[in-house]
């Protein structure tokens, strides 16, 4: 029975060895593609669709820019099997109201390298053109924010209108402010005031105070700490809802368990970190979903309350059917 096995075998080898031979050679060493599928996301929101688009991503030393001990730090992020410098995501979210195609954020542009500015390029991956966008609202003027508006001096979304709170414009558009400012801070202001600068010089650049809604559906929500002006957006449709918190966290990894530490990106780190502990808790409490600049890409999640801290479930993926 053995012998007959044994011989059973060796055909078997025999015959599959014959049919490669028959196949041709393997090409094993086909080059690698070495990029990712397009940086795009899908969902919906009621009657409004959510598309999240990926800048790309860049490296952050988080070690050394939040505010514990960098050992602390790293071996937090070794629980999610993450290391330091961290891969960050920059994100912005396009919203289809059906009357309105509304862009939050724009992503850095040219002003952080070669691994971001991709927003672009995704957005028309994802079907659509910069011409088509009709508004752009900014959580606030950090060039990883604002740099896609612009490219060469000219705006890159020629029809549309930009709308941020006014305590933010005029906080880094001013020249008296900036000449104020400490050296290594002033390009912040030149970069932001740079890629603004088409659309304040073709009167497209709006501002708001407070708590208001912007188009039907849309609505902005004060949120400061991050910087003096940043704001949060509110999308709401058919009972469904979606807060975009644009820098209320930056490192996922440490802050939704310890949403007490700040990073060195905050100007007013107590009212940072009290803003986000109050738009989570309502969030976790609501059921509702959040969207991050720099959470993982897509950056929508849901968030449930876990000890003194919070748990970050990100959203399943969906062909939309």
């Amino acid at each position: 029975m053995t012998s007959k096995f044994n011989k059973h075998v060796l055909a078997s080898l025999v015959a599959a060895a014959a049919v490669a031979c028959a196949a041709g050679p393997a090409f094993a060493a086909a080059p690698m593609a070495k990029t990712p599928a397009p940086g795009y996301f899908r969902v919906m929101l009621g009657n409004f669709e959510i598309t999240p688009l990926s800048d790309g991503t860049v490296d952050l030393p988080v070690d050394q820019l939040l505010h514990q001990k960098p050992e602390q730090t790293r071996a937090e992020l070794a629980k999610s099997f993450l290391k330091v410098p961290l891969e960050t995501s920059d994100n912005a979210y396009l919203v289809n109201t059906g009357s309105k195609l509304v862009l939050i954020d724009t992503g850095a542009g040219a002003l952080f390298g070669p691994t971001l500015g991709k927003l672009v390029a995704n957005l028309k991956a994802a079907g659509y053109q910069p011409e088509q966008v009709d508004e752009i609202y900014i959580t606030h003027f950090h060039g990883d924010h604002v740099g896609g508006l612009a490219s060469n001096g000219q705006a890159v979304f020629p029809n549309a209108i930009v709308r941020a709170a006014k305590h933010e414009a005029d906080f880094w558009l001013s020249e008296e402010v900036m000449n104020k400012a400490p050296a290594d801070k002033k390009g912040y202001f030149q970069a932001a005031q740079g890629v603004l600068a088409p659309y304040v010089k073709a009167g497209k650049l709006q501002t708001f105070d407070g708590d208001v809604e912007l188009v039907p559906g849309v609505r902005a929500n004060t949120g400061h700490g991050h910087t003096p002006g940043h704001t949060t957006y509110t999308v709401e449709s058919q009972g469904q809802k979606l807060v975009l918190i644009g820098d209320l966290i930056h490192v996922a990894g440490v802050q939704m368990a310890h949403p007490e530490v700040t990073i060195g990106f905050d100007s007013d780190e107590k009212t940072a970190a009290a803003e986000r502990k109050k738009t989570f808790d309502a969030a976790a409490k609501g059921g509702y979903l959040i969207g991050g600049a720099h959470l993982q890409f897509p950056g929508m999640g849901h968030l449930r309350t876990e000890g003194k801290g919070y748990r970050y479930v990100p959203v399943n993926f969906t062909q939309m059917r």
